[in-house]
């Protein structure tokens, strides 16, 4: 009887561990590569090539190490969670495929353009179109499990261009903007002269875009699901859920005083934070679910055993992660001045 207990605890307490795990790795790589994507994504916005230089030796050191991420997301889904992981990789091959290929160019771009100097024009046009692409097909699989995908017998049930909807092709256009905004206000924080002014300007007219966004998600989600209505709108969940949207407003509002009044530092982690409550809006808005509406955390789970000797390594080398990517923000912490930097 004891162990009979003891291995329903496991199974129901075990997969709540590792979502939460996921969603922090999630979560990080949104933040930590989100604005290194978003360096990319403004890169045409920036005709002078020593500006540009500026940019990407503001992520250089940080920009491979910010992925590390994406990885542990993706191998603990897989682990995990492996039948929400095989839903959700046939749901979104495509996009998927697209992303990580945008990825890799971009990456490779990104070194390739400091070797190919002064003939480097297609490199950076490279940078950005990864950026571009990666940002968007992110948005885009979010959208679309959002959204919603159908299920029988544990298999995905749907076609390949499933995701190619209005709501999931809204939220790629979303994540682009809202990535951006994120590289802006980096730069806001991490540069210096025109490049750090440029970058305010721009993080003005991004900050409407991705509020307006929000909001126009935050109604779509309810007025689309009865489930999700039910979630925010019904009392007393309304009165519990009321200071999401309450600090929510308040980053915003600390964002574009700090962009207003000059600050450097607060419009970054004011915008760290925006993202970070809207991340919260979205568990809440679908947990237990893992693949929307049908398959919550407990049915996609692995057997307890391989989820405890998963959880084991990931207690060990999590630290260490997270240690080394604070040493090396710490190291690199600073303005970026012209003619400085990782290359």
């Amino acid at each position: 009887m004891v162990e009979m207990a003891s291995g329903e605890a496991m199974a129901t307490w075990l997969p709540i561990i590792w979502i939460g795990l996921l969603g922090t790795a999630v979560a990080l790589y949104v933040v930590l590569d989100g604005f290194d994507l978003g360096i990319g994504i403004l890169f045409p916005f920036s005709p002078e090539e020593d500006d540009r230089d500026v940019m990407m030796n503001s992520v250089a050191p940080f920009w491979d190490g910010n992925e590390t991420w994406l990885i542990l997301g993706g191998g603990g889904l897989f682990v995990a969670f492996p039948l929400a992981y095989g839903i959700i990789m046939s749901g979104f091959y495509l996009p998927i495929i697209v992303m990580l290929l945008a990825l890799v160019f971009r990456g490779v771009a990104f070194e390739y353009r400091w070797v190919a100097k002064p003939s480097h024009s297609s490199w950076d046009i490279a940078f950005a179109g990864g950026s571009i692409t990666a940002a968007f097909m992110q948005g885009v699989i979010l959208g679309g499990l959002l959204h919603g995908l159908p299920v029988k017998d544990g298999h995905f049930d749907g076609g390949m261009l499933d995701w190619l909807q209005p709501f999931p092709l809204f939220v790629g256009f979303a994540t682009v903007a809202g990535y951006a905004l994120l590289g802006a206000t980096w730069l806001v924080m991490r540069t210096t002269g025109e490049v750090a002014a440029q970058a305010r300007e721009q993080a003005r007219g991004l900050l409407f875009v991705v509020l307006a966004a929000m909001v126009i998600v935050s109604l779509w989600t309810p007025l689309s699901s009865d489930r999700i209505w039910e979630r925010w709108f019904t009392l007393p969940n309304f009165i519990y859920l009321s200071p999401i949207p309450i600090l929510t407003a308040i980053c915003a509002l600390t964002v574009w005083r700090g962009l207003v009044n000059g600050h450097d530092n607060a419009p970054f982690f004011s915008t760290v934070a925006l993202f970070l409550l809207g991340f919260a809006g979205l568990a809440i808005s679908t947990l237990p679910y893992l693949v929307p509406p049908t398959v919550t955390i407990w049915d996609a789970a692995a057997h307890p055993s391989s989820q405890l000797f998963m959880l084991i390594g990931t207690a060990a080398f999590l630290p260490l992660i997270l240690g080394y990517t604070a040493f090396v923000y710490w190291t690199f912490r600073g303005k970026v001045k012209p003619g400085e930097g990782y290359h």
